[in-house]
């Protein structure tokens, strides 16, 4: 909005020439959200408090856990406002690829508000079963795997890290494979919200790496030298991973251990949702893998719990997901955060080593 509004001026005040550049516009989504975070937050998490909308701790979960009952929760609120409006106001709004993001972040908000929504009024952790909740967010992801196939300039080839001449045309089958990349990650981010500031530490520092990913993309030069897929258009995707970051940040505020607030399925799988898509649509898919990488290890842990258990009657882990083993070998919650924090970074950086490692 302010970018149509005030680049047109350019040509009477050339301070506002500035508005032409992506990498301005990211910078200051980043400090609109953190700002909107920042005001927003202690009312939010006040207005909760006085609803009486709390979390409700599973009674098999670690025991460490019950003193969280009661915390207020459903705070992704705050950070789908603080992305969407930034956006809305620094990135160019003529760009399809910055509307499809925006649609399944706040379409898979809208499915965990309900989820989160019925746990609160139950009063249990149960809310939409788990055949329902799947099917919302595989309708969003294929609504928006649909679109970018239909979208001309989008290609369907898929990008294979490390082998610059690997790029397999996918044709129609790209609508499938983007619709898997989206919910999953969704979903992967969905699991790893179990500990303050778990799931949105790793989710800054993916933000970050996507905003480079998506800079790089959209720029033909710089993707041509570094011999990546170029999107076009795809840059102004920086400008929303400028306020996933600022989001992010303003939300570890109140989230950091003890946490004051908790994200809840409208914050974990809006985010994991907006960073599937932004990763389909760069054409980075593969390397969220690594990316990730944190996100995938708690899914994986699960899936192999419960298909262990269920073939073997044996447990693979204490608990699943995977950081709920380390709290019951007696890690204190804190130090399994910020190590998983560390993985994090370690994966982003060897993920942007691939920008060169062809």
């Amino acid at each position: 909005m302010l970018y149509h509004l005030l680049y047109p001026l350019h040509t009477d005040f050339s301070v506002l020439y500035v508005f032409r550049f992506i990498t301005f516009r990211a910078i200051y989504a980043t400090i609109t959200a953190l700002v909107i975070s920042f005001v927003l937050g202690p009312w939010l998490i006040a207005k909760l408090s006085r609803l009486q909308i709390g979390q409700t701790i599973r009674k098999v979960g670690p025991e460490s856990h019950f003193k969280k009952e009661g915390t207020p929760t459903m705070g992704g609120m705050l950070i789908v406002l603080a992305i969407v409006l930034p956006t809305l106001l620094w990135a160019d709004l003529r760009n399809l690829y910055v509307w499809v993001t925006l649609f399944v972040t706040v379409g898979f908000g809208a499915v965990g508000f309900v989820d989160d929504y019925r746990k609160v009024k139950k009063k249990n952790s149960e809310g939409l079963s788990a055949r329902k909740k799947m099917l919302w967010l595989v309708l969003i992801s294929l609504v928006a795997g649909v679109v970018l196939y239909l979208y001309p300039p989008f290609q369907t080839t898929l990008s294979v890290p490390f082998f610059k001449g690997v790029r397999p045309a996918l044709g129609m089958l790209y609508v499938p494979f983007a619709m898997l990349v989206i919910v999953g990650a969704g979903n992967a981010v969905n699991l790893t919200d179990g500990l303050d500031g778990l799931a949105i530490g790793p989710m800054i520092i993916a933000s970050g790496t996507y905003l480079v990913f998506a800079y790089l993309a959209g720029n033909a030069r710089l993707s041509e030298y570094l011999q990546i897929s170029s999107v076009q258009g795809a840059g102004e995707l920086a400008v929303l991973c400028g306020a996933m970051i600022g989001a992010g940040l303003g939300f570890l505020w109140f989230n950091s251990y003890p946490a004051q607030v908790f994200m809840g399925d409208v914050g974990s799988l809006s985010l994991g949702g907006a960073l599937g898509t932004i990763a389909v649509v760069t054409k980075q898919e593969i390397v969220l893998i690594i990316v990730g990488g944190i996100f995938v290890v708690e899914a994986l842990s699960v899936i192999f719990q419960v298909t262990s258990f269920r073939l073997y009657g044996k447990r693979i882990f204490r608990m699943a997901p995977i950081h709920h083993h380390f709290e019951l070998k007696g890690w204190p919650e804190p130090k399994i955060i910020v190590r998983f924090w560390i993985i994090s970074i370690i994966l982003a950086l060897v993920a942007l080593s691939t920008l060169k490692l062809r």
